[in-house]
């Protein structure tokens, strides 16, 4: 028998909780990798579905969000049946626990809900091994996004 992580996945359907995903991607994307703040936060945060790690006690870990519908097909190049994985942010703090994948897999089960296919999303290039263990397949030409080299990336739900 497993051992339960220190922490918990949800969707974040409140107000407070999409505050607690803003204020994770603020600590990773902009206070670590200096992504402009005006750049970080776009009108595809009111209608994605954010998903949130929180430790026991409350404490943001980690976020992503996923785009789908309209949203999605404008960042995938037109397909309805895809979803958009991004803003993928875990706090230093509670790097190497898992927090990551979890996030990840949260997006796709929201995906799958919604009738999705396959979910794409653009890595920041030291990135990529972590997306390829979960079976995503990097394509297309290596291209700068906020000033930080990615790649696209798709995994088949």
């Amino acid at each position: 028998m497993g051992v339960s992580p220190p922490y918990t996945v949800r969707v974040a359907e409140d107000p407070a909780d999409r505050e607690a995903c803003f204020a994770v991607r603020k600590e990773v994307f902009v206070a670590e990798q200096g992504v402009a703040e005006d750049i970080e936060y776009d009108a595809y945060d009111a209608v994605a579905v954010h998903v949130l790690a929180v430790r026991a006690d409350g404490v943001p870990l980690g976020t992503g969000r996923l785009l789908h519908g309209a949203a999605a097909v404008a960042k995938t190049g037109g397909d309805p049946s895809v979803g958009s994985l991004g803003r993928l942010a875990v706090s230093r703090a509670a790097r190497g626990l898992g927090v990551g994948a979890a996030l990840v897999r949260a997006v796709e089960e929201a995906a799958r809900a919604r009738g999705l296919t396959s979910v794409d999303l653009h890595a920041q290039t030291h990135a990529l091994g972590f997306y390829e263990r979960l079976g995503y397949v990097a394509y297309g030409p290596e291209f700068p996004d906020a000033g930080i080299p990615h790649r696209a990336m798709r995994r088949a739900l």
